[in-house]
């Protein structure tokens, strides 16, 4: 995803619920907007421009997902 509708400092301070490390803005296979966690192999959604850190509503990368984040 090229730029964030977050305000920068927030964005930054967004960390994974799992592993604490940093998320990484990406989009899924419907070019919704994502945050990805390399660490946990996980992709939170963002709705409506909220990213929801619940592990429970994350979804599991593939090999080739976890592999290739995108910055």
């Amino acid at each position: 995803m090229t730029g964030s509708a977050l305000p920068a400092w927030l964005r930054e301070s967004l960390r994974c619920p799992v592993t604490g490390g940093e998320l990484v803005d990406d989009l899924d296979e419907q070019g919704r907007p994502q945050l990805v966690s390399p660490g946990a192999a996980l992709a939170y959604p963002v709705r409506n421009g909220v990213p929801i850190l619940l592990a429970g509503q994350a979804r599991p990368l593939s090999g080739a997902d976890s592999a290739d984040p995108r910055p």
